[in-house]
């Protein structure tokens, strides 16, 4: 299936978006970028990828977000960055690298704000994925290593830490339905079931905006 789209996942912690993102892209045919956001930011900003890592959708107080908004577009981009204080290159910079990987084509981006950066762009397409908490725990089990008896607790810091990221920088509510075009819960249809709807939704979308 051929799509002109670039879409994004924001996901729960354990909701395993970021498979789903993975299978959706082999499916459509298009790049997939989650870690890989970040090396993308690190070439264009000339700063040390280790710390873009460090800071990988960790919330901060110290940037206006007036910088963002009022600073989309610069001649010298090197020289922008220079004069930031840490945090605000960091996010910066994976800004620009979600506009410039959207703007070379289709592809699949999952988190760091991505649909609130590309909000106005006509062909991106905002999804959200979610669980219930027992599917969340067994896959942080299985997956991520983590004992079952924190499983919880460490399922809801990382979404408390993911949620705090998103509504500064985004001035939005993470998780809300009424920010994505969206909404797929895996607990319900499995990784594979999610990719395959959303890859339908992206379907049906085209054949309507094409009439």
């Amino acid at each position: 299936m051929a799509t002109n789209c670039v879409i994004t996942i924001g996901r729960q912690f354990g909701s395993g978006g970021r498979y789903v993102g993975r299978l959706l892209a082999e499916k459509l045919g298009i790049p997939f970028y989650d870690k890989e956001l970040l090396s993308e930011a690190a070439k264009q900003s000339g700063i040390c990828e280790e710390i873009f890592e460090d800071h990988d959708e960790k919330p901060t107080r110290s940037l206006l977000f007036s910088l963002v908004t009022g600073m989309q577009h610069h001649v010298d981009t090197g020289s922008f960055y220079m004069d930031m204080p840490l945090n605000h290159k960091i996010f910066l910079a994976q800004f620009d690298a979600i506009r410039k990987l959207a703007g070379e084509g289709p592809c699949v981006i999952v988190g760091r704000c991505a649909d609130y950066v590309l909000r106005d762009d006509p062909n991106a397409v905002s999804v959200f994925v979610k669980a219930d908490m027992p599917s969340k725990i067994e896959r942080a089990v299985k997956y991520y290593g983590v004992e079952e008896h924190k499983a919880e607790e460490r399922i809801r810091k990382a979404d408390r830490q993911r949620a705090s990221y998103y509504n500064y920088y985004a001035t939005a509510t993470w998780g809300d339905v009424n920010n994505y075009d969206l909404c797929v819960d895996t607990g319900v249809l499995g990784v594979e079931g999610a990719a395959e709807l959303i890859a339908k939704f992206l379907e049906l979308r085209e054949a309507k905006n094409a009439k």
